[in-house]
């Protein structure tokens, strides 16, 4: 990461309340430079190499400050694990079942009826997750 980019970073990273520790900012480049919606134990074992004083607890804490910040999103998409994604605004997700890869969908690409009429409920959010194989 040149010089530039590190000090956006930090520069965000601030402007959300996070101080940014060494530790952190390794996490966070990683994390927000990748679409592939890791999960925290992926996070930990591809930024530990370039980063060997990181523990797991300090990738666990900084994602899950980064969600409560409003940096990432933490999604259930696939295996019951929470996925970390970059990708804030409002979108869908395709998981390719060959492989395990998750693609972002854009919202208006779909679009759900009928929420509207769920009246026992106060819906807040929600997505929709579509699981194939991408055509060769």
């Amino acid at each position: 990461m040149n010089l530039t980019a590190m000090k956006d970073l930090m520069e965000r990273l601030r402007q959300c309340g996070i101080q940014p520790t060494p530790q952190r900012l390794t996490v966070a480049e990683f994390v927000l430079g990748t679409n592939s919606h890791p999960t925290a134990d992926e996070v930990f074992s591809q930024v530990l190499p370039s980063c060997p004083t990181l523990s797991r607890a300090t990738v666990y804490n900084t994602l899950n400050l980064m969600v409560e910040r409003g940096i990432l999103k933490a999604q259930r998409i696939q295996d019951e694990l929470v996925r970390f994604d970059a990708m804030t605004q409002a979108h869908h997700h395709f998981v390719d079942e060959s492989t395990g890869q998750i693609y972002d969908i854009p919202w208006d690409v779909l679009q759900l009826q009928g929420h509207e009429e769920l009246k026992d409920f106060e819906v807040t959010e929600y997505q929709v997750v579509l699981r194939g194989r991408l055509k060769p």
